[in-house]
């Protein structure tokens, strides 16, 4: 079975209820603590492709550093991949992945659907 793994941020409310839902579906699973810099452009550039989004999808625009320095603004995708790896907290979460594929866990339906696709005999 395709390891799960979760990008996870303890202070946010859709992050833990997205491994509320793992746990109680006793889904196993790993997580990656992406706002201590676990992640490098390569890794974005994986994650980006198995959910098939561009990066600048995948930015918290209700963000106050978005709203600050980013908003109304136009970046590549190679900036914003630069923008997400100095800046992980943009980054929507959490985002589930496996092997094959991945899915921004909001709506929370997200992540049922996805792990009955994956998890789910």
């Amino acid at each position: 079975m395709n390891n799960l793994v979760v990008l996870h941020n303890s202070r946010c409310m859709k992050s833990r209820n997205a491994l509320k839902v793992l746990e109680e579906q006793n889904i196993p699973y790993s997580v990656v603590r992406y706002l201590e810099g676990k992640l490098d452009i390569e890794d974005l550039k994986d994650l980006l492709s198995k959910l098939r989004l561009n990066p600048c999808d995948i930015v918290r625009k209700t963000d106050a550093l978005y709203k600050e320095y980013y908003e109304g603004k136009e970046f590549s995708n190679a900036e914003w991949l630069e923008i997400l790896t100095n800046h992980p907290k943009l980054i929507e979460r959490p985002i589930l992945f496996n092997d094959m594929d991945a899915v921004l866990g909001r709506p929370i339906e997200n992540v049922i659907t996805f792990i009955n696709k994956y998890y789910k005999k």
